[in-house]
């Protein structure tokens, strides 16, 4: 396939020249794009050069369309866009790209990734794009959202040093957004603000008990050992679906999940953590995968923590915050019937019972009937 040149939007996108290697050393160092794509680490100049000389012969046989990412004005190297691989049997491809750090918060990748999505389907007469990223990624799900991709799903059994699943999605021709439209997932969109937080680490929130100051943080290691005793407390066991027979093992499991919660921006676990530190309770806060505005609450008190009133100071806190800052409407909270401690805590916290709702929960194989109440943002007006 002959090289060539697109001109969009403010951007030249070209093919890599050796000159080029210099600058793609330099972005190369950059924590982010070692972190999250399969460049070298540490990353050398001759990585550089094999770069740029690597992607030369894509072009030469036709597996791959690779562009360096430039300027307009002024033929500045701002970044790399294009395709991966061209299955020519299926017409699609798998679009990659990355900014350098010096070029960031000026939609480079938006533009780079809408222009090299018009040429495939106009030129090469591609059918799909593919795009995929590790979980976590938050900036590169973005840059796709606002290129006009559809986020379809994740894929298991990922690189286990950065997670245990991966995002894909796909475009279509047709579906991308003209140059200089806002598309979908624009500033200022629960989407845009929720990939800004979610790409960062989990914060710390505090709470107030009496004359307690409380942590709400991430669950750690170091924890694990309290979540197993926790789990096994009879009343953990009778109003929860906590495997029964806890274990280490299970605990384990627990971290990984609130750590894929957080990383894939879907829940938010967090530690009640008393004076000294120690693992005193959790919350769950769980996103709607349907309604960005609701969320529902799951929350357990470790057998020596109940009774101070941790619980109920660590969930208003947290409810307080997930109206804040995730733009929420509306946490919900369910329990059986019956659990008493778990709907005195809801109500002190705020929450309006709003009813049973007969067969609301399965547990342990049967169906209950459950309470249902509810935290809406204006309640803390």
């Amino acid at each position: 396939m002959e090289p060539v040149e697109i001109t969009e939007d403010g951007l030249v996108l070209r093919p890599w020249r050796d000159g080029d290697a210099d600058p793609v050393y330099r972005a190369c160092q950059d924590p982010d794009i070692q972190h999250w794509t399969t460049v070298p680490s540490p990353y050398l100049p001759e990585h550089a050069q094999r770069f740029v000389a690597d992607r030369a012969r894509q072009w030469e046989l036709d597996t791959g369309a690779p562009f360096a990412v430039c300027d307009a004005a002024t033929g500045e190297l701002l970044g790399a866009c294009g395709l991966n691989t061209i299955d020519r049997n299926h017409e699609l491809s798998e679009i990659g790209y990355w900014t350098a750090p010096w070029a960031r918060g000026q939609g480079v990748a938006v533009r780079a990734v809408r222009a090299v999505a018009r040429w495939s389907f106009q030129e090469l007469k591609l059918r799909r794009l593919i795009w995929g990223a590790l979980a976590g990624n938050h900036a590169s799900r973005l840059v796709a959202r606002r290129a006009g991709f559809r986020i379809e799903g994740r894929l298991r059994a990922a690189d286990p040093e950065y997670g245990t699943y991966e995002w894909f999605g796909s475009l279509l021709p047709g579906e991308v957004p003209a140059a200089g439209e806002v598309g979908p997932a624009g500033p200022g969109t629960i989407e845009a603000r929720r990939a800004a937080l979610f790409g960062r680490p989990q914060p710390i929130l505090f709470a107030t008990a009496g004359q307690h100051e409380l942590r709400l943080r991430p669950l750690e290691e170091r924890d694990l050992d309290a979540v197993v005793t926790t789990c096994q407390d009879p009343d953990t066991l009778r109003w929860t679906t906590v495997p029964e027979s806890y274990d280490r093992a299970q605990a384990e499991s627990f971290l990984t999940l609130c750590r894929d919660g957080w990383a894939g921006g879907t829940a938010i676990s967090f530690v009640i953590a008393d004076p000294w530190d120690r693992y005193a309770g959790s919350i769950d806060l769980r996103l709607s995968a349907t309604d960005p505005l609701l969320a529902d609450v799951g929350f357990m008190t470790a057998p020596h923590a109940r009774g101070r009133g941790y619980q109920p100071a660590a969930l208003t806190a947290v409810t307080a915050w997930g109206f804040a800052t995730l733009g929420l409407a509306r946490v919900e909270w369910r329990a059986n019937v019956g659990n008493a401690a778990s709907r005195r805590v809801a109500e002190k916290a705020g929450f309006t019972v709003e009813g049973t709702a007969r067969g609301g929960l399965d547990h342990r194989g049967t169906r209950v009937d459950a309470w249902v109440g509810a935290l809406l943002a204006e309640d803390l007006a």
